[in-house]
């Protein structure tokens, strides 16, 4: 049994008594304020939603972009084989041929019964329920971190406790030995002893486990790694003063709340958002007026130029005749050959260049209902988010009545608890008195001694549960989350 004893309390050391195993700069004390930043820096779920704001953010800045003209640059150079039209002269040409086009063209919406105001609208309400649903979440991250905090908090403290009803079995034991060798106890008191010692020990050693796995619980929340030291800071918490706050009621919490939780928020811009997406759907079933302009021009290697006349030296006959001398001699004319020149490429640009200016006005007549089903899609969405609304409303204001409902019943159970701890204490000193007398039975000592442990228990569950209930008022009223 003396060894259980011993196991038990070498075990403990190892988990509570870290910088006695290992240097200290590798020991890091955690208060509930490092855990929260930490794991508001951390935390895998709030990263993830970060980047979602991030993509309404660039799906906001495209939509305002979209009210500017477009504007496309289109050159090109190619080269032709066969027959084919010159795109200079219109003209067949037979032959190869190099080629250089250019075009730049512009359009804008003059107006399309404010789709793309609406559109704006509707992603800016986005942008901005995104970012409270990032809040929201950092807001739970909060309140899951205290409570893996106190739960470690407890772990330790119901290890002191074990430790406490330990040592107390132990010295008890011991003190049981020496009158049972002399006779003045049966040697039944004894085993007694030594079996609620075993019990005890057991006791400690799951509690310890409890503390472990509480740790590890709280490492995974975090994102820290498991290897990573973890000692948390145990502050001093003034019950008194935490209940003070059951004097609010719990119409004021949930008015409170309204304004603080950032999920009402977030349900109200979907809302909006999902109201300017039905407008932007509904413009689409409407005639569209924009205005669009285009410039251009060509250039190819076959445009020539006139450029002058030469003979070549050689004579065709004309038909004609003359008489000269009796003699009829056919008249002969110079065979003149036309000279062209290549023209610059600048020039056929110059001389090629066109300009175009449009306005169209865009009828919907038929596109197989899809504006049509795209605007009724919009208005079911409409009702779908306002009852999402109704429903983040309707569950926050139960919680919050359910909270406050359960703070009050926590007070009740803490008073209660803490009375019973102060009288079983009181029945154990008694009981320890008359044990050490021989007044009483080992028995009913450990029954006693169960009973303080019990209550003790009891107390420190309730404590800590009762901790634990009012933070979640704190996160109600939108406090911060801090022992």
């Amino acid at each position: 049994m003396r060894n259980v004893f011993l196991s038990a309390l070498l075990l403990c050391g190892q988990v509570l008594s870290v910088s006695a195993q290992s240097d200290v700069k590798d020991k890091v004390q955690w208060t509930l304020q490092d855990a929260i930043e930490y794991a508001l820096d951390h935390n895998i779920s709030i990263q993830q939603n970060v980047l979602n704001a991030r993509l309404a953010k660039l799906n906001l800045q495209q939509s305002r972009l979209a009210q500017l003209p477009s504007l496309n640059i289109a050159p090109s150079y190619g080269v032709s084989y066969g027959r084919s039209i010159d795109p200079t002269t219109n003209q067949f040409v037979q032959g190869k041929y190099s080629f250089v086009s250019a075009s730049a063209s512009s359009s804008v919406l003059l107006f399309g019964w404010f789709q793309q105001r609406n559109n704006i609208a509707k992603n800016k309400f986005s942008l901005e329920a995104a970012r409270a649903d990032v809040e929201q979440l950092r807001n739970d991250v909060s309140l899951n971190v205290a409570t893996g905090f106190l739960r470690i908090l407890m772990a330790r403290e119901q290890i002191r406790v074990n430790e406490k009803q330990v040592a107390l079995s132990a010295q008890q034991l011991n003190q049981t030995q020496k009158f049972a060798d002399v006779g003045r106890v049966p040697e039944l008191n004894v085993a007694q002893l030594e079996a609620q010692l075993a019990s005890d020990s057991a006791t400690l050693i799951s509690a310890i486990a409890d503390y472990r796995a509480s740790i590890l619980d709280l490492k995974a929340i975090l994102n820290l790694d498991f290897e990573v030291p973890f000692e948390a800071v145990i502050p001093e918490i003034p019950m008194e003063d935490r209940i003070s706050l059951q004097t609010l009621n719990a119409d004021y919490i949930y008015s409170e709340a309204v304004r603080n939780i950032p999920s009402i928020r977030s349900s109200n811009l979907k809302l909006r958002a999902a109201e300017k997406n039905r407008d932007a759907m509904r413009g689409g079933l409407f005639p569209q007026l924009s205005v669009a302009g285009q410039l251009g021009s060509n250039w190819t290697s076959t445009y020539k130029q006139f450029a002058s006349y030469s003979t070549d030296g050689t004579y065709i006959p004309t038909g004609a005749f003359v008489n000269v001398g009796g003699t009829s001699l056919e008249v002969m004319q110079p065979n003149y050959v036309a000279l062209y020149n290549n023209v610059p490429l600048f020039r056929q640009l110059d001389n090629n260049f066109r300009q175009t200016v449009s306005a169209t006005l865009s009828i919907p007549i038929f596109n197989a209902w899809q504006s049509q089903y795209a605007y009724q899609q919009a208005r079911i969405n409409v009702q779908t988010q306002e009852l999402n609304q109704y429903q983040t409303e309707l569950k926050l204001k139960q919680d919050v009545y359910k909270a406050h409902n359960d703070v009050t019943n926590a007070i009740q159970k803490y008073y209660a608890s803490r009375r019973s701890q102060e009288a079983a204490q009181r029945a154990f000193d008694f009981a320890e008195k008359r044990y050490a007398l021989g007044l009483t039975n080992t028995v009913e000592y450990l029954v006693t001694q169960n009973n303080l442990y019990k209550a003790e228990a009891t107390l420190l569950n309730n404590k800590y549960d009762l901790i634990f209930k009012l933070k979640v008022i704190d996160y109600y009223l939108g406090k911060k989350l801090a022992l």
